[in-house]
């Protein structure tokens, strides 16, 4: 097998979101240290002149620019098969970066020191935070079972959120400065072992914008790795300025994909009373979000925020 020409492939999905972009790509750039990096920006349709901006002010930056808006797995995979398929060998890692995130210097160093201190993980991802400094709670999770997804909607997660029980679809009961294996990490910053691309396969394209993510670590734990959460590195994350301009899409694509997953992985498992319930359920909280979206409810917003 071929040595890692590269230690790291970086691939950034942007749309509609120029100067949180370049700020990201400053960031990345700055913070790479003696790391030998290539980096991709996949342009979903961008109509702000996003693309241009890369041309003019990032060379370097292996840009695509994607003539429709095909979704988050979709312009990913753009980036992915040309490093899978590329003449050299894999790179040894690969990272999936979101625009809106803010690298501090440590942050890339730190989580591939982490990955190489930790043979056993397939994947890792870092402690987000808002520019607040609130924790972003999707950046460890649990997979929706059934179980998980029904705490979820019937509202225990938020009541208890220290419970180890009713908090697991976010973690909340866990010290956000922990390093512990979860099962899924979020795909805003999302460390993979280069050699995964053949070994698992790419990102699920069913998936428009959420979902894709914890598919992929589902994938990777079955593959007999691990996923890793690591709290000491930080990463600054603005969180869903793609998703506000569509918000209403944004919210279809949450249930969407929440089926997705569900049919995908637990459906022939599940017996058929709480199969009923689960997607039931689900319909019923995409209904209820619908509702609350067309009055402003800001926990309609909070609820998306937070997968």
């Amino acid at each position: 097998m071929l040595e890692p020409s590269l230690d790291l492939s970086i691939v950034i999905v942007s749309y509609n979101v120029r100067d949180l972009l370049r700020r990201c790509l400053q960031s990345t750039f700055e913070g790479l240290a003696d790391l030998s990096c290539e980096v991709y920006v996949v342009d979903n349709a961008s109509s702000d002149g996003s693309v241009e901006m890369v041309r003019e002010e990032f060379p370097q930056v292996n840009l695509i620019a994607s003539a429709t808006n095909g979704g988050y797995a979709y312009a990913n995979n753009l980036a992915l098969r040309r490093i899978l398929q590329g003449p050299g060998p894999l790179p040894r890692y690969v990272l999936l970066l979101n625009p809106d995130t803010y690298l501090p210097p440590t942050a890339l160093p730190g989580m591939v020191r982490f990955m190489d201190a930790h043979p056993e993980a397939g994947a890792a991802g870092p402690r987000l935070v808002r520019p607040s400094g609130e924790l972003d709670l999707a950046c460890r999770r649990s997979f929706p079972t059934p179980e998980v997804s029904c705490y979820r909607m019937l509202g225990l997660s938020r009541m208890f959120p220290r419970s180890r029980r009713f908090g697991r679809y976010n973690l909340t009961y866990l010290d956000p400065y922990a390093v512990v294996e979860v099962d899924s990490v979020v795909g805003a910053f999302m460390l993979v072992r280069g050699r995964l691309l053949s070994e698992v396969g790419l990102l699920d394209e069913a998936f428009f914008m959420y979902g894709e993510d914890l598919d992929w670590a589902l994938r990777i734990k079955q593959a007999g790795w691990k996923v890793l959460y690591n709290g000491d590195v930080e990463v600054v994350h603005h969180k869903g300025e793609s998703s506000r301009q569509e918000r209403r899409r944004a919210r279809t694509e949450f249930y969407r994909a929440m089926l997705i997953f569900y049919r995908k992985h637990y459906q022939r498992t599940t017996r058929f009373p709480l199969s009923w319930m689960v997607v039931g359920g689900i319909h019923l909280r995409a209904g209820w979000e619908k509702l609350a979206l067309a009055f402003g409810g800001r926990r309609a917003r909070r609820e998306v925020s937070d997968a």
